[in-house]
């Protein structure tokens, strides 16, 4: 090789080779290179083999780290190579199986002290079944009641000594919040004072107001109310609402008086004054009955046995009736029932001759209440506080309660609750109680069925039902899409075919209506449930396999046979839905996922209503803060796992007048042959609430109509008995009145379109001119009609929109306005949080109407009003500005006017600063037509016809309208 035609690189810089001749010899070479080579390798393989592998070099292409695809999965599987690995790593490839879990169940059934068979045997006699809710304020002690029966009811279930069992909160929602959300039932046996087992089916409610729906619902299925009042608090919102609701509802009220040791422990009152507190109350639950109730006899007393007294804390439970035959039972030969008559009220014990007398003895002896029922109460709790090593085991001898060394060293409140548990026993006093004054089924059906079945009794199916008898039963939905209901009649089998009646459902359209087949059957008890394979009539059931036609309640029938059979009522509320949330998803592909979740959470809130608007967005109405924030969770959670943007709450509307329109207003047909003139005026104070409450009903006969509106409010006969609807819809609180005379008006004719008026005029109050918000208490008239003789010419496509049209036109000539709802708050405060709840409502318009003290405890309680637009915050800022000390609780009340004119021009709404009140109602209504996207203003030129504008510039009314 010659060195000086490469360089010092080895790069080769000679002279140019010949290329063709050059590649043709390189070909060859490499040719035989290659045969070489092989023959080589094949040589080398074999010294391979006998060396036992060498060391040659593998290239990096040939190197084979892993198994094929093909090797691992078998030829016949798909593999897709990914050049770029495009998942993050924090992903994995194939994710796990994940199981949602957001209810403590139990995995398999618990113990219990009865046969589950007997349970089962018991749902065939009705008149020993009791559906009882128990509903009260809230945090006034209903679950931990519920606890204390479970816990007697099952030898296994015990709750842990620091925390409260909380059994019949079964969502993790409400294990985290402290606070029921949903209602839950439970069905067990339990034994009256005579050792007689009684099924109670049980519904622990939500005490939450907001919650007040589920109460409604729960009422629904139940018989019976027991109220629970806490003793140191008394009287609360809820509780006076649910009084009220369980009058309108006509059903049977007992009350249980909880938390009796907290008079004893926490406010430390002496025996005496202790019972003063407790008459009070029950004084106050009478005072309520008789505001509420016209039935005189209608009173709850311990004397009459429905008041109990209890502390589920310490597992207490007694009425003077239980008390009075533990004396019976220790003492023997008293007659307890005589003896429990003589427990209450102003009587007193003489003991030199042992008789009762209404007369004090002497100037310092107790009413017999309090001597014979809490000094010994207050001894127990007193000895077991105080003085637990040295006379307590005297005390406990006496009494007859043997306790372990090792229960003698438990601490106080576990040692508190062992021995009052030992002392009263079960709760036989308020077995008792609901056994007394409680309808069973059978005897509670026939008032059941009158207050709440469309059809009328006087059917065969309305027959059967109020003896309790052949089959339908009421059902709404509860969590986990199973139908809950109450059997009113027959027997419901498992797997038998079904025809489920929906809110539309009527006689005359039926098609609100479809045949499902019952899946499995369960009785429910809270945190486990119980298959049977029928349930008779009576009871309440968990019904798999038909919730999918149900939305809020349904009713189930027979599939054939049945066809007189009518829908029970729609559930009727006593709050309303008015503050409302815009949701969209974070994701707009994702909103099917979305609208999914709506229908889920509609199904399992009962007064939450979705809707879209006309500018597209879903809108979710619902009754406070804390509802929507569930109602939130629960679609972002459980139902549809997506991210969801809500826009900030937002209050519903209403629009109303406050004078008579200016002049008369009329509209032609857009054909020209016809002609309506009205006027929109106020309705009385009063009667947009009555119609609400259908304390008045437009399917009442004229001559009954006639009378309630002349008696009470004063119309004139002509005019209560030419009212032609309610509206929007049949509770709505307008009304349209015909005002034409015969003599200037074809009646014949006008009668012909009347169908087509009203849905004009439905339509029109239900959506208003101002900002398409519903119109409340306004009374339209018809006051003259041009009505055209051909049939052809007078269709509803001619006249419903004309009727709308001039509905608005009265209802703009006559001094519109905007109402907001407001909210009645209860607060709860020490003596030196109460001017700081003054300044923080008085920074959101509201106003108290009432603080007074509470009795026998350090706490105030104010009443307020405040407009729910401005309650979104409102309780945090108020425990920011008590350190935590207040608590409050609102509630819809009433709506009100809302101050300023909202179509004065002259009013500038300038951005993001607050308003003075002349201004609000204005602001309120361009910023509400700039959500729904309507156009800024509300011109009036849409709604009146040409010769109406000249009539109107005639008159020279047109002074700060909009053309």
């Amino acid at each position: 090789m010659e060195t000086d035609l490469y360089d010092e690189f080895g790069n080769y810089i000679g002279p140019e080779l010949d290329s063709d001749e050059d590649e043709e010899v390189d070909a060859d070479d490499r040719e035989a290179d290659e045969a070489d080579e092989e023959e080589d390798d094949e040589d080398q393989a074999e010294v391979d083999e006998e060396d036992g592998g060498g060391m040659e070099v593998v290239l990096h292409e040939d190197k084979k780290y892993y198994p094929t695809a093909e090797e691992v999965y078998g030829p016949e599987v798909e593999t897709i190579v990914q050049e770029e690995d495009t998942q993050p790593l924090t992903e994995p490839i194939i994710k796990p199986v994940k199981m949602k879990r957001f209810t403590l169940m139990e995995q398999e059934l618990p113990a219990t002290v009865y046969d589950m068979e007997f349970l089962a045997d018991l749902m065939d006699s009705s008149e020993l079944i009791r559906n009882v809710t128990l509903c009260g304020h809230l945090h006034h002690g209903k679950t931990c009641f519920v606890d204390c029966l479970i816990e007697q009811t099952h030898p296994e279930i015990r709750k842990r000594d620091d925390s409260d069992l909380r059994y019949t909160d079964i969502l993790f929602t409400e294990q985290e919040r402290g606070v029921g959300i949903k209602s839950t039932p439970v069905t067990m046996v339990l034994p009256d004072s005579r050792g007689k087992s009684y099924l109670f089916n049980i519904m622990d409610t939500p005490g939450h107001v907001n919650f007040s729906d589920e109460v409604t619902s729960s009422v629904r299925l139940s018989d019976g109310i027991v109220l629970f009042i806490d003793a140191a608090e008394g009287v609360m919102l809820n509780t006076e609402r649910l009084i009220k609701h369980a009058v309108q509802e006509k059903l049977a009220i007992t009350i249980c008086i909880n938390k009796v040791d907290r008079l004893i422990v926490e406010l430390k009152l002496p025996p005496t004054d202790a019972y003063y507190k407790l008459r009070h109350i029950v004084d106050e639950v009478n005072g309520l009955l008789s505001t509420y109730s016209t039935d005189e006899s209608l009173i709850v007393s311990p004397l009459l046995g429905n008041v109990c007294f209890a502390s589920s804390q310490y597992s207490i439970c007694f009425t003077l009736g239980s008390f009075a035959k533990i004396y019976s039972d220790t003492y023997g030969d008293i007659n307890y029932m005589e003896f429990a008559k003589r427990l209450w009220g102003d009587i007193y014990f003489n003991p030199k001759p042992r008789k009762f007398t209404k007369k004090a003895p002497n100037s310092n002896s107790q009413r017999s209440f309090v001597e014979f029922v809490l000094e010994p109460l207050y001894k127990i709790l007193s000895q077991v506080v105080g003085d637990v090593d040295t006379s307590l085991p005297r005390v406990l001898d006496e009494l007859g309660i043997h306790l372990t060394k090792e229960e003698l060293k438990l601490n106080i409140r576990p040692l508190l609750r062992l021995v009052c548990n030992r002392f009263f026993g079960e709760f036989t006093g308020f077995v008792d109680m609901c056994v007394q004054h409680i309808p069973s089924p059978q005897g509670g059906a026939r008032a059941k069925i009158e207050h709440s079945y469309t059809g009328g009794l006087d059917s065969d199916l309305g027959e059967t039902m109020s003896e309790c008898d052949p089959d339908v039963s009421v059902t709404f939905t509860c969590l986990q899409f199973h139908a809950f209901g109450r059997v009113l009649s027959g027997t419901l089998q498992a797997g038998q075919p079904v025809k489920v009646l929906g809110e539309n459902y009527s006689l005359e359209d039926e098609e609100d209506s479809q045949i499902c087949t019952v899946g499995r059957l369960w009785i429910s008890v809270a945190r486990y449930q119980i298959e049977v394979n029928r349930v008779p009539a009576g009871n309440w059931v968990l019904i798999e396999g038909c919730d999918q036609p149900i939305v809020k309640t349904a009713t189930i029938t027979e599939p054939r046979g049945n066809e007189e059979a009518q829908i029970f009522r729609p559930l009727k509320f006593n709050t309303a839905s008015v503050i409302k949330i815009a949701v969209e998803p974070v994701n707009p592909s994702e909103l099917p996922k979305m609208l999914d979740g709506l229908r889920k959470v509609n199904k399992s809130y009962p007064s939450l209503t979705t809707k879209v608007e006309e500018s597209g967005e879903h809108v979710i109405l619902g009754t406070g803060e804390l509802y929507l924030d569930c109602v939130m969770h629960d679609l972002r959670k459980m139902y549809s796992e997506i991210d969801i943007k809500v826009a900030d709450p937002v209050v519903t509307f209403c629009e109303t007048v406050v004078e008579t329109s200016s002049l008369k207003c009329f509209a032609e047909t857009p054909n020209k042959k016809n002609k309506i003139t009205m006027i929109a005026e106020p309705l009385e104070k009063g009667l947009a609430e009555d119609i609400e409450n259908e304390v008045v009903q437009i399917t009442w006969n004229r001559k009954k109509l006639g009378e309630f509106f002349q008696t009470k409010y004063d119309w004139d006969l002509l005019a209560a008995r030419s009212i032609w609807a309610f509206g929007p819809d049949t509770t709505g609180p307008n009304i349209l009145v015909d005002d034409t005379l015969p003599s200037e008006v074809d009646k014949a004719l006008l009668g012909s379109v009347k169908d087509s008026i009203v849905q004009g005029f439905q339509w029109g109050t239900r959506e208003g001119p101002l900002c398409d918000e519903p119109i409340r208490n306004v009374k339209f008239k018809i006051l003259d009609a041009v009505i055209a003789q051909e049939p052809l010419h007078r269709g509803g496509g001619q006249v419903i929109p004309t009727a709308r049209r001039v509905v608005y036109s009265a209802f703009l000539m006559a001094t519109p306005r905007l109402m907001e709802p407001y909210y009645f708050v209860e607060v709860q405060a020490p003596a030196d949080c109460v001017s700081a709840v003054y300044t923080v409502l008085a920074r959101r318009r509201g106003h108290v109407t009432q603080d007074a003290p509470i009795p026998g405890s350090p706490l105030y309680a104010i009443k307020a009003f405040i407009p729910a637009i401005d309650s979104f915050g409102f309780e945090t800022d108020l425990r920011t500005h008590t350190q935590g000390q207040a608590f409050a609780l609102s509630v819809f009340h009433h709506w009100q006017i809302v101050p300023g004119d909202p179509l004065d021009k002259s009013i500038v709404i300038r951005p993001l600063e607050p308003q003075p009140a002349p201004h609000l109602a204005r602001e309120f209504m361009i910023k509400t037509r700039r959500r729904k996207g309507l156009s800024e203003d509300v011109s009036i030129s849409k709604f009146f016809d040409d010769p109406m504008l000249l009539e109107l510039a005639k008159q020279d009314v047109v002074l700060n309208y909009p053309m």
